[in-house]
């Protein structure tokens, strides 16, 4: 099963120039519809007030991390089923093992490629889909 590229994501990163990356890795991969917010509190609000899909966040952010925004959808009864993918600058044994705990869908360590920001969407999609 091909994974649907008009999926809507939201990637959530401090650093403008990291969502641009991000953004075009997933324009390489096909996904154009992607909506952007700089801080976990800002993705929520979005996560709340309009349909999203798909969940990429880094986790080292001001105001709210990646970790509290994967805690606060999980624990929202509207958004706890959401794909969500975490971006970490290092691959620490703890933060991945928190990170699991709370329920996340994937991590992907900095730098990534486009190959492999692709197949992470597709091996969660094609997960939560099974």
């Amino acid at each position: 099963m091909d994974v649907n590229k008009t999926i809507k994501i939201l990637i959530v990163d401090d650093f403008a120039t990291m969502r641009k990356v991000i953004r075009n890795l997933l324009k390489q991969g096909g996904f154009e519809n992607v909506a952007e917010a700089e801080d976990g509190a800002a993705a929520f609000k979005i996560l709340k007030s309009q349909p999203v899909d798909f969940v990429i966040s880094d986790w080292n952010m001001p105001n709210m991390s990646g970790l509290e925004l994967l805690k606060a959808v999980r624990a929202d009864e509207e958004l706890k089923e959401m794909p969500f993918l975490m971006v970490t600058a290092e691959a620490l044994k703890d933060n991945i093992v928190a990170a699991v705990k709370a329920g996340v869908s994937n991590y992907i360590v900095k730098p990534f490629t486009a190959e492999v920001l692709n197949e992470k969407i597709e091996k969660i999609v094609k997960s939560m889909a099974a």
